[in-house]
């Protein structure tokens, strides 16, 4: 588009396929319409597409009042050049306004309504006028705190009746925010690499070989292209830690696959089956992994984990469930616009339905880790209570046991167990909390197929 910076160019088109066509944003910023563009284009288009979804209600409310009609049902592309405008106004300090405004008109010249082009002017320009005057709100109800942090009202809701309003406060401050960057060190020379390349690191909160990014794009490292660090949420790489030891083992819902190659490293000589039932997915991960001689012993197979017809030979299963994902709403934002809290328990009659399949193949004596990015009881607690009732052999034990396996073995870092055990663990099932912990929210617990 002539007269749009490139970066601007990318996320207006990145926004405009999310908001028509209900894709997800994580994966349209691989697209190679964003990798082409420069290291510091590609940044300031992923900030402008996650940040516009992550304040798109607030943005929405911001434009809507300064509408003559505010109801009015506006064309796709001029709604997402304003929220671009509109977000660049109020939460991107470094960049002029006249460039917010011009370029934000521009695109919505571009998207082919010229008469809605002034208008988009005008509302930005009162805006722009109106950002000096802007105070601060005290957020003292759950009402104001999810609108201040543009967050569904009935979510907001929910987490302030499971954790508390700080707990809740917490979790939306941080989706708020660009998410981590975290790398698992796939060598010993990984940490390394990334410090000859100029990438800023810092380590984990909890596990040894795992680096946060602070500075420089790793995923155009020759580190990354190598596979010597694998981008990997620090909670994600958590819970597969947690799964432990086994000679025979399945992942009943493998894809993508950052959790099946932690358990395939940690278990060289077992003989792993990666599950999934997207084919498309499943033939990606298999791809990926297929030149990395540590995830030789994968064996991969095409099905539905809640339709399966295999027999009860496993001493450990993974069941990462799919879930609604709200404790990914920093990463994922445009999650919080499409969730309904009906979905929730459909999320949980499938999750039930897959968990009970893949409990039927854990073998006498083995063990399964669920596990969802959700931290709704609906998918985390009520699955695993229900699925007790309907298998009486089966029992839930604490996972604190398995924290204290780790960290005798060293994969935690210093006083990483007793900081999960304090704030993550609960009835013996692991919560991670986004503002509580600088990670995903992440649910898991472990259940035993009777006694040895």
């Amino acid at each position: 588009m002539k007269g749009v910076a490139p970066a601007r160019k990318a996320a207006f088109e990145v926004l405009l396929a999310i908001e028509r066509d209900q894709k997800r944003s994580d994966g349209l910023l691989y697209h190679a319409s964003i990798s082409k563009l420069s290291a510091a284009d590609r940044n300031l288009a992923t900030n402008l597409v996650l940040g516009t979804l992550r304040w798109q209600s607030a943005l929405d409310e911001t434009i809507n009042a300064r509408l003559t009609r505010p109801r009015a049902v506006l064309d796709a592309g001029i709604r997402v050049a304003m929220r671009l405008g509109v977000f660049q106004l109020l939460y991107l300090d470094r960049i002029p306004a006249y460039a917010a405004i011009g370029e934000s008109v521009e695109l919505a010249k571009k998207s082919g309504n010229r008469f809605a082009a002034g208008m988009v002017n005008a509302v930005l320009r009162k805006i722009a006028a109106e950002v000096e005057q802007k105070e601060t709100i005290n957020v003292t109800d759950p009402s104001r705190l999810a609108r201040v942090y543009a967050h569904p009202q009935w979510i907001v809701e929910r987490w302030v009746r499971h954790f508390g309003f700080e707990g809740a406060k917490a979790i939306c401050q941080y989706n708020q925010l660009p998410a981590p960057v975290y790398v698992r060190l796939c060598t010993q020379d990984a940490e390394c690499r990334l410090l000859e390349e100029g990438l800023g690191v810092a380590p984990g909160k909890f596990l040894q070989n795992v680096c946060r990014i602070l500075s420089g794009d790793v995923t155009s490292s020759k580190a990354f292209r190598d596979g010597v660090v694998r981008i990997q949420d620090e909670g994600s790489q958590l819970v597969a830690e947690l799964a432990g030891k086994g000679r025979r083992i399945l992942d009943g819902c493998a894809a993508p696959g950052g959790k099946t190659a932690i358990l395939a490293e940690r278990n060289p000589d077992a003989q792993i089956l990666a599950c999934d039932v997207s084919r498309k997915r499943l033939a990606q991960m298999q791809m990926l992994f297929a030149s990395d001689p540590r995830l030789k012993q994968l064996r991969y197979r095409v099905i539905d984990a809640a339709m399966h017809d295999m027999s009860a030979e496993y001493d450990l299963v993974l069941c990462d469930a799919p879930c609604s994902g709200t404790g990914t709403l920093g990463r994922n934002p445009e999650i919080r616009h499409r969730l309904t809290e009906a979905e929730l328990l459909r999320q949980r009659d499938r999750q039930i339905e897959i968990l009970s399949s893949l409990l039927r193949c854990v073998k006498r004596g083995g063990r399964l880790l669920y596990s969802t990015c959700s931290l709704e009881p609906e998918e985390n607690e009520n699955v695993i209570t229900e699925c007790l009732k309907r298998n009486p052999d089966f029992q839930l034990v604490s996972l604190e046991q398995e924290i204290d396996r780790l960290d005798q073995a060293g994969i935690l870092r210093p006083g990483a167990a007793d900081t999960l055990k304090s704030t993550a663990l609960s009835g013996g099932c692991l919560q991670t909390l986004p503002g509580t912990h600088d990670c995903d929210g992440f649910f898991a617990a472990m259940l035993v197929n009777g006694l040895p």
